[in-house]
């Protein structure tokens, strides 16, 4: 261990002569800690609703979305159908219409985006764990229903409990519209809510699910016709093996007339406004802890204004300058280092005891009875890296500056 270490050891634990320097180093070591510690909780905090926004999308979108790079539909190659099947990973292929149409309701008008989905989609369909009330079914015999956001349902007035159909009406591509009776070029097919599903406001509030067929009917397509295929993989792959088959699936289709996404890519500007939001709460949290860093400043230069006399007994003996403000710096620096691992800890038992207890609770009626809490490692250690060069940067500042150079009195005791 070499000299600076073992002197700035001594002057942290060794009782100081003057009693501020104590507490003003105790403040300066809990501020740290009480900074770390709120950077892994709300780090925490935010990752759980992030990903509790992922698994909300997730229950109506898929892994993979096939879909074409002109037009809104197309038909799919039954070889490449198969190779997508044969893949190891790969839950499901389906098919899916998508379109924004016109509903009627017992008199209540609006419009929703209507996705129609074949029997395979609906088997696996994981909206059926979202669903508030009713049940998930898309058809009774030959009765085509449909399951609707709450959100929307609220709006419309729709009760699946009643017996009384949603009319879907959209123009007829092959008709022109008529002035005098706009409705003869609509086509529109009846559907019966069966149920009501509850996954984020924005789905709420706009989708309804039903047939394929019904889809097709309604937009005037053909069998075959779909506006993309949704693949799901295996929810027990790794992000590395889901990366790796999503690159196999974008060679297969590179250069044809179809665009390959991924589930980041299907709601881009979400998902860049999530990791934005997460970028500006660390550096307001960072710029916090700089903030209280700044005791550290302090607590160094009145430590050194006391070791005086140590400074020239230490020049006495042949230390140069430069050993002595590494000492210094040392000494800031690990009170920093103190309080930064005590606020690591700290912060890590918090979240442990949200995800083993929950015992802060969400406030109004949410699927979730108490916060959701996510320790990612990556974060950890970025806030560990940046603790510690904030207090190192911030123990340089007082330790080149405030140490009089051999030869020269001590200017802050010239006038004493």
């Amino acid at each position: 261990m070499n000299l600076p270490l073992k002197i700035a050891l001594r002057y942290l634990f060794a009782k100081k002569s003057h009693n501020v320097i104590n507490i003003i180093s105790a403040i300066s070591a809990a501020g740290m800690a009480i900074g770390t510690a709120a950077l892994v909780v709300i780090l925490s905090v935010y990752n759980g609703f992030s990903a509790l926004v992922s698994d909300s999308l997730g229950s109506i979108e898929a892994d993979i979305l096939i879909s074409p790079k002109t037009g809104k539909v197309f038909v799919p190659n039954a070889d490449d159908a198969l190779w997508l099947n044969s893949l190891d990973g790969v839950e499901s292929v389906c098919g899916m219409l998508q379109e924004n149409v016109f509903i009627d309701y017992d008199g209540h008008n609006g419009v929703a985006t209507a996705k129609g989905i074949d029997s395979l989609a609906a088997a696996t369909s994981t909206v059926r764990e979202k669903m508030v009330d009713g049940e998930f079914s898309l058809c009774k015999g030959s009765i085509p229903q449909a399951v609707v956001g709450v959100g929307f349902a609220y709006r419309m007035g729709i009760n699946h409990r009643f017996m009384k159909a949603a009319t879907l009406f959209f123009p007829d591509k092959d008709k022109n519209i008529s002035v005098s009776n706009p409705a003869a070029s609509l086509r529109s097919v009846k559907v019966w809510p069966a149920g009501l599903f509850s996954i984020t406001t924005d789905t709420d509030n706009s989708l309804i699910l039903l047939q394929l067929s019904s889809m097709r009917e309604l937009l005037g397509y053909n069998d075959g016709e779909v506006s993309a295929l949704e693949i799901r993989l295996d929810q027990s792959l790794t992000e590395k093996q889901k990366n790796a088959i999503i690159g196999q699936i974008r060679n297969r289709f590179e250069g044809s007339p179809l665009t390959v996404k991924d589930r980041f890519q299907q709601n881009e500007t979400l998902y860049k406004m999530m990791r934005s939001e997460k970028a500006a709460i660390y550096l307001i949290l960072i710029f916090v802890v700089i903030i209280i860093a700044f005791n550290i400043f302090g607590s160094l230069t009145m430590l050194m204004i006391e070791k005086q006399e140590d400074i020239q007994t230490l020049r006495s003996l042949g230390a140069r300058d430069a050993v002595i403000r590494r000492t210094f710096v040392l000494e800031g620096w690990m009170i920093s280092l103190l309080g930064m691992v005590t606020g690591l800890v700290l912060g890590l038992l918090l979240v442990w005891a949200q995800q083993q207890f929950g015992f802060i609770k969400m406030p109004g009626d949410f699927s979730m009875s108490s916060y959701p809490v996510i320790i990612r490692w990556t974060d950890i250690t970025i806030t560990a890296i940046s603790v510690a060069v904030i207090g190192y940067f911030i123990a340089l500042v007082p330790a080149r500056k405030s140490i009089p150079r051999e030869g020269t009195s001590d200017p802050m005791r010239e006038d004493v």
